[in-house]
């Protein structure tokens, strides 16, 4: 169709892009201006008489500035009536809209937009068919504006005046509450039968919104009248029962629930719940126990979160700097935990995972999961697991039973007074399962989810919605973790902490915390770094930081009992001296008398819940009848483990340069020192290994070198488990080399490069070659002919 644009001349017009209106013809409109390039424009504007600009709505309103690629291509040509100066920078416009035009060729954007465009004149249409369309638009539209709020009535009445079936189109869109791209088809349809029924369907869709509301606003008011009503008849009886002075206390107290709850916005089924208990109260005895149950039940459901959340802070950078501000190292669980927030923040509708740390105690699990709380802008609340037995602390005791009480997942949300906390599960290793249930299988629908959107506790009796809830679990060990459980987890370990991290730990955090806690200033009490480093190498060999705290703290009472028997001028430097002179003589773990060179004494790794540590293992003979003795708490799994060692030993006998007949004379005791502790573990082989070998050769083994590694009758080193945890510990207990299975050698990407400075990694794959590397002399090894064949 020819709109007749084409015989207009075009012009050059300056270009004012709107953000969130479209401006039609012989309409006249406000418009707030305060970006630089239209402030530009209204300001040469401003300087000419009766000045026009082209107005010309962007795609999208967050765009701050706009090219001609993100702006329509049709706009209004308007004339500026009024500028009015509301601040620096700031203006307010009066438009008038002029004509329909289309921009043909961008000129500039800087200082303000300018185009080359044509003016496109208004098609005119007569006939019945246009009439018809007409006089149906003014009737739909006189019907929504009865339906619109603080609807103008000047723009009802003004509909009469409007002749031009174009025009009345266009100033019926303009008053509508529709979008700006609904507008703009309306501003860019020229043909004026197809502008008709585009307004014609915007107005009708409105008309039935508008409708909708009106039916909707009218049943909630009925309602509340109805419990206004209510309301009233309940302070008029409670009036009448007081000047009769049958009023009681219990009542009020019904009463007080009973508004509660109606101001609550809870689920139905809880609200049902809750005033049918309400009904059973007004009819029974406040000194009854049903009476007690039914109102600490109500109590409950009135105090629960059904609906309250705390929005989520979903800042990468702030995260970051929030993880470095309270936690050194620990780059692995960092980076996860930056991953979620990134994610949550692309999209908000995504199921959290169940993060699991890992690791022995100290180490900051716990203070990792308030750093993601304080992260994220949740609620934090620790839910203790250690212990538990009864499957009904996590579901709920049934309201039947006497002292019944909700579970600890629903006792947890009421602390946190919020449903989207976050929700540490504290030590799940150490579920225990009874004839009371398991509660392992319990926490299966809390953590699933797949069916905690609808988590029923057995005491409330209604399903709450734990989906918002992110939970997080720690344990100290992995092996112990029920298998279901483990299945739904993704595990982060924590293995401890380095010399290095350990004395920039103290600095940074446990040193500032403590003197703050003691009520003293560095000015007080100074801790050098070699008064730090000594506190850390003698006093404390654990994989955590606690007991390390615990030292500072000593050091800190100290100084403050000086203090506060009125000394003046207190200044104490921490260094060795002082730290040992508080402290006591070192108690060292190191074991250095028991690891001088001698035949049949072996150092061995063990993992163990506090990490890793070294673990002795000693060989003895005597005379006998080929006996074999096992002392040490041993466990069925590091009894194979000496019973395969000997065997692989008495298999070569004659490589090693023993008779053939050796253990025909002798009985052999091996012993693991601590017997009081508990042993047991798939790590032993090859220290077992290397003390009957070297007892049996009399040839002494090296004092400075620990091993880890399971053993085969075949003579192969099995895969094993905790390497890193392992090399800390050898790092801590002054170690030098360090002998792994092969098969680990993956493992050794995990350990930090400063470990892997302080200790030599030798990794082996066959038993044969172990002794050359550990016994202390090699020239010894070799006569005995101790490299045995596969």
């Amino acid at each position: 169709m020819n709109d007749g644009a084409s015989t207009m001349p075009s012009i050059e017009v300056a270009i004012l892009p709107l953000r969130n209106s479209v401006l039609f013809p012989a309409s006249v409109v406000p418009v707030n201006v305060g970006r630089s390039r239209s402030v530009r424009l209204i300001e040469m504007c401003s300087e000419s008489e009766r000045p026009t600009v082209g107005v010309i709505a962007q795609k999208k309103s967050e765009t701050e500035d706009p090219s001609f690629d993100e702006t329509h291509s049709m706009g209004t040509l308007a004339r500026v009536l009024k500028v009015i100066r509301l601040s620096s920078g700031n203006y307010s416009v009066v438009l008038q809209g002029l004509g329909r035009i289309r921009i043909v060729e961008p000129i500039q954007l800087d200082p303000y937009m300018k185009a080359r465009v044509l003016r496109i004149p208004e098609a005119t249409a007569r006939g019945i068919e246009i009439e018809a369309l007409s006089e149906h638009l003014r009737t739909a539209a006189r019907r929504l504006s009865d339906l619109l709020p603080n609807q103008n009535r000047e723009s009802s009445t003004s509909l009469d005046n409007v002749q031009d079936a174009g025009a009345l189109a266009d100033l019926v869109a303009s008053n509508l509450p529709v979008s700006n791209s609904a507008k703009q088809e309306v501003l860019e349809a020229l043909d004026v039968r197809s502008r008709l029924r585009k307004v014609h369907d915007l107005v009708d869709r409105q008309g039935e919104v508008y409708r909708v509301k009106k039916e909707i606003s009218t049943m909630v008011s009925e309602e509340m009248s109805r419990s206004q009503r209510e309301y009233l008849l309940r302070q008029q009886m409670k009036t009448i029962k007081r000047e009769l002075g049958e009023a009681s206390d219990d009542e009020d107290e019904i009463e007080q629930f009973r508004e509660k709850i109606a101001s609550l916005d809870i689920p139905s089924e809880a609200e049902r719940a809750a005033r049918k208990e309400l009904k059973r109260m007004s009819s029974m005895s406040s000194a009854s126990a049903e009476y007690q149950v039914a109102r600490n039940y109500v109590e409950w459901i009135s105090d629960l979160p059904w609906k309250k959340s705390t929005p989520d802070r979903l800042d990468v950078g702030e995260a970051r700097r929030v993880l470095d501000e309270d936690h050194h190292g620990l780059e692995r669980p960092k980076k996860r935990i930056l991953e979620y927030i990134a994610v949550r923040k692309l999209r908000s509708d995504v199921r959290g995972p169940l993060l699991c740390f890992v690791g022995p105690p100290g180490v900051g699990k716990t203070s990792l999961g308030r750093s993601i709380a304080r992260t994220t802008g949740r609620e934090f609340v620790r839910v203790s697991l250690g212990g538990v037995q009864d499957e009904a602390e996590i579901r709920g005791h049934r309201r039947t039973y006497v002292g019944a009480f909700p579970g600890r997942i629903i006792s947890g949300l009421k602390r946190a007074g919020s449903r989207n906390p976050v929700m540490l599960l504290d030590e799940v290793d150490k579920l225990g399962t009874d004839y009371r249930g398991d509660p392992a299988s319990a926490l299966l629908e809390v953590l699933d989810p797949e069916q905690n959107s609808e988590f029923v506790d057995h005491y409330i009796d209604v399903a709450f919605d734990l989906s918002q809830v992110m939970f997080i679990a720690t344990a100290n060990r992995k092996d112990t973790i029920p298998a279901p459980l483990l299945d739904r987890m993704e595990l982060i370990e924590l293995p401890g902490y380095t010399i290095e991290e350990k004395h920039a730990i103290a600095q940074q955090f446990l040193i500032p915390k403590q003197l703050s806690e003691h009520g003293m200033t560095p000015e007080r009490l100074e801790f050098p770094d070699e008064g730090v480093n000594f506190i850390v190498d003698q006093y404390t060999h654990e994989a955590g930081v606690r007991s390390l705290e615990r030292r500072i703290a000593s050091v800190c009472r100290s100084v403050a009992v000086r203090i506060a028997e009125g000394e003046d001028d207190v200044h104490v430097i921490a260094d060795p001296p002082r730290v040992e002179k508080i402290l006591g003589p070192p108690k060292s773990t190191k074991q250095e008398a028991e690891r001088s060179p001698r035949a049949g004494l072996a150092i061995g790794l063990a993992w163990t819940e506090a990490g890793a540590d070294l673990m002795l293992v000693e060989s003895s003979r005597m005379k006998g009848t080929g006996k074999i003795h096992l002392t040490g708490q041993m466990g069925d799994v590091m009894k194979e483990s000496v019973h395969a060692a000997f065997t692989y030993i008495r298999a070569r006998s004659d490589k090693l340069g023993l008779a053939p007949d050796f253990l025909s004379k002798i009985d052999v005791h091996v012993h693991l020192p601590q017997g009081s502790v508990p042993k047991d573990g798939p790590s032993a082989g090859i220290a077992v290994f290397v003390s009957l070998a070297s007892m049996l050769t009399r040839l002494r083994v090296r004092p400075d070198v620990a091993m880890t590694g399971e053993v085969t009758l075949r003579g192969a080193i099995l895969r094993v488990g905790g390497v890193k945890e392992k090399c800390l510990a050898a790092r801590r207990a002054g170690i030098r080399t360090v002998l792994v299975p092969k098969l680990n050698e993956p493992d050794l990407d995990e350990v930090p490069e400063e470990v892997l400075r302080g200790i030599e990694i030798k990794l082996v794959s066959r038993i044969d070659q172990v002794l050359a590397l550990v016994l202390e002399d090699p020239v010894a090894v070799q006569t005995t002919g101790t490299a045995i064949p596969a």
